[in-house]
């Protein structure tokens, strides 16, 4: 069972192409989401996108590493997956829904299992905390990156 898992959501007034290119441009990410210290591609798919990337994740309570696998559905759906690195299990994605009129729903979802000793580390208010970073801040983030002017 994953120990921070859930998944938010957020109306963007931008469309769903705009938000989609800032989705899907891994390699920029930690331009705008606040927990990404660093994503450093290592492969690239047919399209040119970021296929792998090493990144690195301020947990507050721990500095995590890890190499992800991304894959592609454009213009809806993008998945990353962990393959190696710090963490046990590490899988999340992006869901985009065209709203019409210039509007799309975007619902990011994420299920980690840190395994280990920073398994043990995670009591239950660390774990909402984590969640509130890692998860529900997410759309939030990917909101302001899409509306800006």
């Amino acid at each position: 069972m994953a120990a921070i898992s859930g998944s938010a959501s957020s109306e963007i007034k931008a469309p769903v192409d705009a938000v989609w290119a800032i989705v899907q441009d891994v390699a920029r990410w930690a331009q705008w989401q606040s927990t990404l210290g660093q994503v450093t591609p290592t492969a690239d798919d047919a399209d040119g996108r970021v296929s792998e990337c090493e990144v690195d994740i301020d947990a507050k309570i721990t500095k995590i590493s890890m190499t992800l696998e991304c894959s592609y559905a454009a213009p809806a759906r993008m998945t990353f997956e962990r393959v190696s690195g710090d963490l046990r299990s590490l899988a999340g994605s992006w869901l985009l829904e065209d709203l019409g009129a210039g509007r799309t729903r975007a619902t990011y979802a994420l299920e980690v299992d840190p395994g280990g000793v920073l398994n043990l580390l995670l009591n239950d208010e660390r774990r909402q905390k984590l969640r509130a970073l890692l998860v529900d801040a997410r759309p939030a983030e990917l909101k302001a990156r899409a509306e800006v002017g």
